[in-house]
């Protein structure tokens, strides 16, 4: 199912929208959250205020991006993370851009699930979109929104492709995150309804790459 979404997705790639129209490639900066970003501290990390600074200071006025299946160990800044075998291996995309930026539909679908994912260091504001592509269904996530992103939705209501469907977040209500995006795409939710592991353990990541789709397959920039 997976490879058929993708090969779906790349034959497709000219027909899918923008989930930020007004941030074009020139304007990107690969951002590299992993453990070999010595500049990210646990000090610095742990302090949301501070944290948010550091990043503005790497991207240097561009938007970030990066982070699939990236490993870091910043997510050890909170206790849902932390453990015996610690949560690491980043599953979606990340767009770090400023807060309020608005969020568009890539593919037309409808609204799955949504809900307020509060504590520190989760997605915060959370919509998951179900989609269709050649009879086949795959999900799109969208977390650390903004609250007023979740007024007025309703599950199974359509959205259409190039559609605003949220907005960017800030702290403390996305989840206590420098203002981002955490864009995610799966074939298989696995009963999960408004949330679903953006971050898992090293164990559990030959399992989740069997049903999480790269998402620069779906997350296009001029």
């Amino acid at each position: 199912m997976k490879k058929n979404i993708e090969q779906c997705l790349k034959l497709c790639n000219g027909q899918i929208g923008q989930v930020f129209p007004k941030i074009a490639s020139s304007g990107l900066r690969t951002l590299d959250l992993s453990n070999t970003n010595t500049r990210l501290s646990s000090e610095i990390v742990l302090n949301t205020l501070q944290f948010s600074k550091e990043i503005d200071s790497l991207l240097d006025g561009k938007v970030g991006i990066g982070g699939f299946l990236e490993r870091r160990s910043l997510y050890q800044r909170s206790s849902m993370y932390q453990g015996d075998e610690p949560r690491c291996v980043h599953l979606g995309v990340d767009v770090w851009a400023a807060a309020h930026t608005p969020v568009h539909v890539p593919w037309a679908g409808k609204i799955h699930s949504f809900q307020d994912n509060e504590g520190f260091g989760d997605y915060g504001p959370t919509i998951i979109l179900e989609h269709t592509i050649k009879g086949m269904t795959f999900y799109s996530l969208y977390g650390h929104l903004s609250r007023h992103s979740l007024n007025n939705l309703k599950v199974g209501q359509t959205v259409e492709k190039n559609q605003i469907v949220s907005e960017l977040g800030d702290f403390p209500d996305n989840g206590n995150w420098p203002p981002h995006l955490h864009f995610q795409v799966m074939t298989d939710l696995l009963g999960n309804v408004g949330d679903f592991p953006g971050v898992v353990t090293l164990a559990e990541q030959d399992f989740y790459e069997t049903i999480c789709i790269d998402p620069l397959l779906l997350l296009t920039f001029k």
